[in-house]
C-alpha cells in the first residue's frame, strides 16, 4: 500500500508566501494495529497542527520490502520528514504528539 494524502496548495514558481511544506513518508508494516494507529496519529497531528503544509506517503514494507534497504529502515512504523532538510526520522505509533513535533522540529523542545 502506497497512500499518498496532500491537502496543501502546490507553491507556482517554488515561491509562496505560507510557510515551508513538510514531505513526510511512514513506513508501517501490513495493517497491524501498531501501523493503523501510527497511521491515524500522524493524519490527526498534520491536521490540527500543520494545516495546509504538509504532504504524506504511506510506504507498506510488506508489499515493498526493498525499500526498508533503500530508504534504511530499520524498525516499523518509522515517520520520515523528507523535507525541510536535514532528514528527521521518529520511531513508534506517534501518540506522544509534543514529541513528534519536536522530533519533526515544528515545536522547540521543553
Amino acid at each position: 500500500m502506497t497512500v499518498t494524502v496532500e491537502p496543501a496548495r502546490i507553491k507556482r514558481n517554488g515561491r509562496s508566501s505560507e510557510p515551508e511544506k513538510l514531505v513526510l513518508r511512514l513506513y508501517v508494516a501490513g495493517q497491524t494495529p501498531r501501523s493503523l494507529r501510527a497511521i491515524d496519529n500522524l493524519q490527526r497531528i498534520c491536521e490540527d497542527e500543520l494545516v495546509g503544509r504538509y504532504h504524506i506517503e504511506i510506504i507498506d514494507l510488506v508489499q515493498h520490502p526493498q525499500r526498508a534497504r533503500e530508504d534504511e529502515i530499520i524498525a516499523v512504523p518509522t515517520l520520515v520528514r523528507q523535507l525541510p532538510r536535514p532528514l528527521r526520522k521518529i520511531i513508534g505509533d506517534l501518540s506522544d504528539t509534543s514529541k513528534v513535533l519536536v522530533g519533526l522540529q515544528i515545536a522547540p523542545s521543553p
